[in-house]
């Protein structure tokens, strides 16, 4: 059995993905109910919720983590909360083991790409819902966090340029959100380094080289860049 404490969005990804021996327990009632609906999950109300021996995945903003008053020792603290330290959950929470995670929307489609740094038995967990990758300090799962936990808005940013892209020379929007979907299919299927890929498709003088030089005039790898930074660097402050 997985406790699952938080009933959010990542919360819910995470137990679609899961799908089996879940709890979830939370503080609205009439959310919890509906995560149950969705997922088959029991749920609990938080107030002074027993974790003795249990595996819990922490999926609340980590700004409440001080009022959770949680009791008992669980077997293992798994932390989705982005920027809480292991030192600082262990002023509120009693565990055998910590690790901290940083799994991603696609969790729900089981597809997520999961940073952790911690136990075998989270990898184990997050394996179930994608790709778990392990990292090897928190600064690494920090960084991670900004590549894995936010990329996905980032991307969501490219694919819907590119898709106008292909309405503003022509295309319906659904023709043009089929081909950019394919192309992210295929580009996630492609076990090559970016550089090369990007090399196998320009020609000289040709289409794809003519596009991107439009990016470099839009400064796009830099602002990729800097959205990676600024996104760590928040993680730092939260």
């Amino acid at each position: 059995m997985i406790t699952i404490i938080g009933n959010g969005k990542m919360a819910l990804a995470i137990a679609k993905g899961l799908k089996e021996n879940i709890e979830v327990v939370g503080r609205d009632e009439n959310k919890l109910k509906k995560f149950s609906e969705i997922t088959g999950a029991k749920y609990y109300l938080l107030n002074d919720f027993d974790i003795t021996n249990k595996t819990v995945i922490l999926a609340t903003k980590p700004y409440a983590l001080e009022n959770l008053n949680l009791k008992g020792k669980a077997k293992e603290i798994i932390s989705i909360m982005a920027g809480k330290k292991i030192n600082e959950i262990k002023k509120y929470i009693d565990a055998e083991v910590y690790s901290r995670a940083m799994p991603n929307v696609g969790a729900e489609f089981l597809s997520s790409t999961t940073a952790i740094f911690g136990s075998e038995m989270a990898i184990e967990i997050f394996s179930k819902i994608g790709k778990a990758i392990k990292v090897n300090s928190e600064k690494e799962l920090d960084i991670a966090t900004a590549i894995a936990g936010s990329g996905p808005a980032f991307l969501a940013l490219v694919a819907e340029a590119i898709s106008d892209g292909g309405v503003l020379c022509g295309l319906n929007r659904e023709l043009s959100y089929e081909l950019t979907a394919g192309l992210f299919e295929s580009f996630a299927s492609i076990d090559k380094k970016p550089s090369i890929v990007k090399d196998s498709v320009m020609s000289p003088a040709g289409t794809t080289a003519s596009g991107y030089e439009a990016l470099e005039e839009g400064n796009v790898r830099n602002s990729f860049i800097k959205a990676i930074k600024k996104a760590y660097e928040k993680s730092q402050k939260i």
